[in-house]
């Protein structure tokens, strides 16, 4: 199983920006496609972003899309989630997970971290 560990969340104002990481010691880590979701209490897990295992191909939701990016450095075997533009609706926590293959949604992914809050204030 694969480990991660999310960080980079905080309280930030509208239209601000953040960066999250997700970090993994797995050797195996670049064999998965590694996606972000994010869930308010209470509410359905949402899927945000999903990345390939080179990089090169990338996939959003439309809430996010334009606003957010997804990229991964191979070398420290981490994905960010560069989030700009940040809106109150924005809050939530953030969390990542792998897939084995690519998908545009929360299928595939198992095992989501606890994740990092995100708190954008109006």
């Amino acid at each position: 199983q694969v480990q991660l560990v999310e960080s980079g969340g905080g309280l930030v104002q509208t239209g601000d920006s953040l960066r999250l990481s997700c970090a993994s010691s797995s050797q195996s880590f670049h064999n998965y496609v590694v996606g972000w979701s994010r869930q308010v209490p209470g509410k359905e897990r949402e899927f945000v972003a999903v990345i390939n295992w080179s990089g090169d191909w990338t996939y959003y939701a439309e809430s996010v899309k334009g606003r957010f990016a997804i990229s991964r450095d191979g070398a420290k075997s981490t994905v960010y989630l560069q989030m700009n533009s940040l809106k109150p609706e924005d809050t939530a926590v953030y969390s990542c997970a792998v897939s084995p293959r690519l998908t545009r949604d929360l299928t595939g992914f198992t095992s989501w971290g606890q994740g990092t809050q995100v708190t954008v204030s109006s």
